[in-house]
């Protein structure tokens, strides 16, 4: 099966060796997305709420770009370095993606990229 990369200066660019998205046939993979300004490239302020927020609205850009969007999410994984947030995380992400919820894993880290306090990933199917 062939597979191509998904790319939007929506969201902001790969900070390693990795693409924003992958989609093989009707399946997406987005990469990792932290609360990074897609213009600064710099994390947001604001507070754990304004972080949660902008790693969803930069998923969500990724999602558009590949054609779809957060509603067709089937996997999401998240990463916290504070397990505190994670019921910030539960209030924020059902303003992002509709139910019936996607599958979902939360996960305690020590650290993350830059600084970041969460981390969000997740696969679509488009079909």
């Amino acid at each position: 099966m062939s597979h191509s990369i998904i790319h939007t200066d929506e969201a902001p660019p790969a900070i390693g060796t990795y693409s924003q998205a992958v989609r093989a046939g009707d399946t997406v993979y987005l990469s990792g997305q932290i609360p990074l300004d897609p213009l600064t490239k710099e994390l947001v302020g604001g507070g754990i709420e304004a972080e949660i927020r902008r790693v969803f609205d930069n998923l969500g850009a990724v999602a558009h770009a590949a054609g779809g969007t957060l509603a067709q999410a089937v996997k999401v994984n998240i990463y916290l370095t504070d397990l505190a947030h994670f019921a910030k995380v539960n209030e924020i992400m059902a303003q992002y993606f509709p139910q019936p919820y996607p599958a979902r894993a939360a996960v305690g880290v020590a650290q993350l990229p830059r600084g970041a306090r969460v981390e969000a990933e997740c696969i679509l199917h488009l079909g």
